[in-house]
């Protein structure tokens, strides 16, 4: 059976975890290969290549821990919803060094994918029994750190606040400081699978949150696949992203907020389902822009029929207040409706972005006069050779 119902899936997966409970109280493997994760890690802690690890709530590696991954390491997380959401979350003054490679990138998607780290060995990176646009079987990765964010309450300026998509009881969830230069660790190689569960009255888990996260933290060769909410969104924090694939979420591709003040470049934002970016501006006094360049956004996908299978909601979204700097990205494969909204943004600039439509139609395009910085035209931008890692990429959908 190619595509699994929720309602099928989460009653599958509780058998599967009462299976494990039962056959894995010392932590070996279990029949399905796998060895449970059930506790927070508090002590430095590797996941070896070969094996499955299987997270069956929510984990968070306190602050004071490392936790290494090593190559083609998969790890699952059980279906769940509201707080019983499984998800693996990095605490602030914790570290992660998860350092895939091209030939053995570390894959997290659920426990109902059937991907073994013997697939990522023999180089099929594609899942055997899931469609890539699944979504909303567990949560997804929160990175968090000490650096700056721009938010406030009813009494003025907050410097930490808890991160979205976890309860807010959890305090492993809170981030954000006054140090900019903060190191969470180092992300390398990671493809991020059909998560987003859903934790209460519409609160998704993004496929990567980075809350407060900062500059010494290194995260490059990203990949996130069918996630129900967005691909990746940064709460605040000083972190620069590199060579980043967003395929067929839920919701928005990129999602910036809370005066994130770095750079994502070299990107492929394709077919989410809500905007393409979803930019918004600072929430307190402080005071922050960033920069988003070198990408190619596909806004859409047909069937075989040649029919609208996909396509985002809008192209660019911002507030009035955003403070961001778009450059040289394309965006192909636009539908009739798909607009830039609020060009008349001060904090907001373009410069060589170039849409895929008739000279003619690019005002249509545009809610209001179009930016000198935007016009028709204009080729592919993102280096596809960097993602040739990627199920994406396996899946001939980088252009």
């Amino acid at each position: 059976m190619k595509k699994l119902s929720y309602s099928i899936l989460v009653v599958f997966t509780a058998l599967l975890a009462s299976s494990s409970s039962c056959d894995n109280e010392g932590g070996d493997p279990t029949p399905y290969d796998g060895i449970t994760i059930e506790s927070n890690i508090t002590e430095n802690t590797t996941w070896e290549t070969g094996n499955t690890y299987i997270l069956t709530t929510r984990i968070s590696v306190e602050e004071g821990a490392t936790l290494t991954i090593q190559p083609g390491v998969v790890v699952k997380g059980e279906a769940g919803t509201g707080p019983n959401a499984t998800a693996l979350v990095i605490a602030r003054g914790a570290t992660i060094d998860a350092q895939g490679s091209k030939d053995l990138p570390i894959i997290f998607t659920s426990i109902a994918d059937e991907i073994t780290p013997a697939d990522i060995e023999a180089g099929n990176i594609e899942s055997p029994n899931l469609d890539p646009d699944i979504n909303g079987y567990w949560g997804g990765l929160i990175v968090l750190g000490k650096a700056k964010v721009s938010a406030s309450n009813d009494a003025g300026d907050v410097s930490e606040l808890a991160i979205e998509g976890i309860p807010t009881s959890d305090p492993n969830g809170l981030y954000g400081g006054n140090d900019d230069s903060d190191n969470s660790g180092i992300l390398k190689y990671i493809s991020i699978r059909h998560g987003g569960s859903n934790i209460g009255a519409g609160n998704e888990i993004n496929g990567l949150s980075l809350g407060g996260v900062g500059s010494g933290t290194t995260i490059e060769n990203i990949e996130v696949v069918a996630n129900q909410d967005d691909g990746i969104e940064w709460f605040g924090g000083t972190v620069n992203v590199s060579n980043v694939v967003v395929w067929n979420v839920g919701d928005d591709g990129l999602d910036t907020d809370q005066s994130w003040a770095g750079t994502v470049d070299n990107f492929f934002v394709i077919t989410p389902a809500g905007h393409c970016f979803e930019l918004d501006g600072p929430e307190g006094t402080y005071e922050a822009g960033h920069t988003i360049k070198d990408g190619t956004v596909i806004a859409s996908a047909a069937d075989s029929e040649g029919e609208v299978a996909r396509a985002a909601k809008d192209l660019i979204n911002v507030d009035e207040n955003s403070i961001v700097n778009l450059t040289n990205i394309h965006f192909t494969d636009i539908i009739d409706g798909q607009q830039v909204n609020r060009v008349t943004a001060e904090g907001v600039s373009f410069s060589e972005i170039t849409f895929d439509v008739p000279a003619d139609s690019l005002v249509n395009h545009v809610n209001g006069d179009v930016p000198s910085g935007i016009t028709a035209g204009g080729s592919p931008v993102a280096s596809a050779s960097e993602l040739d890692w990627t199920w994406a990429a396996a899946a001939g959908v980088l252009k």
